[in-house]
């Protein structure tokens, strides 16, 4: 099998409000979209992201109970995390873990999107010295 895209779908409550916090915090685009599921991505390469829907949707997959906010991270790369921050604060956006710099070789932050998905931007940076070394094993 040769995978030629992937990209999350959650079911939510309220899928306006999570489509409208990814546009204009994320500036992600609406590629599809109907009244029970919508797509979001770059509109110009027509790349899905994120994808949300409604619970009533009629395509009925497996799993279409609403998202309960809990084990699932949505991780964001980013140039410049600290910049990204200082603008979504400027927007009004919760950051409930606020701008750090972690020892394994991030510099992030983390949100909520109005489903409950955690947002977690990052931007790489430099580990410090000797970190990983005791979380890896011989092959």
């Amino acid at each position: 099998m040769k995978i030629m895209d992937s990209y999350p779908l959650i079911t939510v409550k309220d899928m306006r409000a999570s489509r409208d916090f990814f546009v204009k915090h994320f500036g992600l685009g609406v590629i599809f979209e109907a009244n029970w599921v919508t797509m979001l991505g770059d509109t110009e390469s027509g790349k899905i992201a994120i994808g949300f829907m409604t619970p009533d949707h009629p395509t009925n997959p497996p799993g279409p109970e609403v998202f309960d906010g809990k084990g699932m991270i949505m991780t964001i790369q980013v140039r410049n995390a600290a910049k990204a921050c200082a603008a979504l604060k400027e927007q009004g956006v919760h950051i409930f873990y606020d701008l750090h710099d972690e020892p394994w070789g991030q510099r992030r932050f983390t949100l909520n999107d109005p489903s409950g998905v955690i947002v977690d931007i990052v931007e790489q940076t430099r580990p410090a010295e000797g970190y990983w070394e005791k979380y890896m094993t011989a092959a």
